[in-house]
């Protein structure tokens, strides 16, 4: 996915749904997924003449910390055409096109998957990688399933069964959120930071802030007005106007990027730009919202 930088590590594609393991870039996964899922089932009810729901359910997301999980989370998706009975073993999930397994071995060629990142934690030499890569999927056959990555976020973030019952016996603080994958410090780390963005945007709403008021604070200190703000066209002056607009009301205030590209009738990949431009210029100018 080249335009948004967001890189693929594995994927097993199932009848009803797909299973895929993500490095978000420079466009929020919310933006990536809209667009992948909504082009493939298009391009799908097309060739087959269907037409309707492609996929089950809206996606949901795990939030993973990369380190202890990744190798783990690879091999795991890419087991998923075996334990769904799409592909018998091991030798045809090797040669399967249901699954990013076939090329990290070498098998098939995806250009949309990130191979090098896997098997360079293998070794760094290509054949032997993809020889370690292949026995350490073949060892979770072995192993069965592991019910801490499917599990709720307690049994994840603490690594199984067995060590929730030891925090108990030794009544450990634990922190835990089906939503996020990791460690104790990962995970209280990101629900702090969660947290401290919906004080904010509270607090900021209470002092009456709203996108009027938003705008309102912008012009005055950018030297234009809200009809310029919100008129198309890429002159520099409207343009740093309208990032910093874009980077307060999604950061601060809490606005979806859906809703701002609805406002200023831009597509949901400009609205990005926007905001991460709009987070520069704040940086720069030293700009706060208070």
């Amino acid at each position: 996915m080249k335009d948004t930088k967001t890189v693929c590590y594995a994927w097993a594609l199932i009848p009803n749904h797909i299973h895929l393991l993500l490095k978000t870039g420079k466009v929020p996964l919310s933006s990536v997924m809209r667009r992948l899922l909504t082009g493939y089932a298009v391009s799908f009810n097309r060739r087959h003449k269907r037409h309707g729901h492609l996929f089950r359910n809206r996606y949901k997301s795990i939030l993973c910390q990369e380190d202890p999980y990744f190798l783990e989370l690879v091999r795991y998706i890419h087991l998923n055409p075996i334990r769904s009975g799409i592909v018998p073993d091991m030798k045809a999930l090797d040669h399967s096109s249901f699954s990013g397994h076939s090329a990290i071995i070498g098998k098939r060629t995806n250009d949309f998957q990130d191979t090098e990142g896997v098997l360079k934690l293998f070794a760094d030499i290509l054949s032997l990688a993809r020889r370690r890569y292949r026995s350490f999927v073949q060892k979770g056959i072995e192993a069965g399933p592991r019910t801490d990555l499917t599990g709720g976020g307690l049994i994840r973030s603490s690594g199984g069964w067995a060590n929730v019952l030891r925090m108990r016996r030794e009544k450990s603080f634990h922190n835990a959120d089906e939503r996020i994958l990791g460690d104790n410090d990962f995970v209280e780390g990101v629900l702090k930071s969660a947290q401290e963005q919906m004080e904010r945007s509270y607090r900021f709403k209470a002092q009456g802030f709203d996108l009027e008021r938003l705008a309102q604070r912008i012009c005055s200190v950018m030297n234009t007005d809200t009809e310029e703000l919100f008129a198309p066209g890429k002159e520099q002056s409207r343009v740093r106007a309208r990032s910093l607009y874009c980077y307060l009301a999604a950061r601060e205030l809490g606005i979806s990027q859906i809703h701002l590209s609805k406002q200023l009738k831009l597509s949901p990949t400009a609205i990005t730009f926007a905001v991460k431009r709009g987070e520069r210029l704040a940086r720069e100018m030293n700009f706060v919202l208070e």
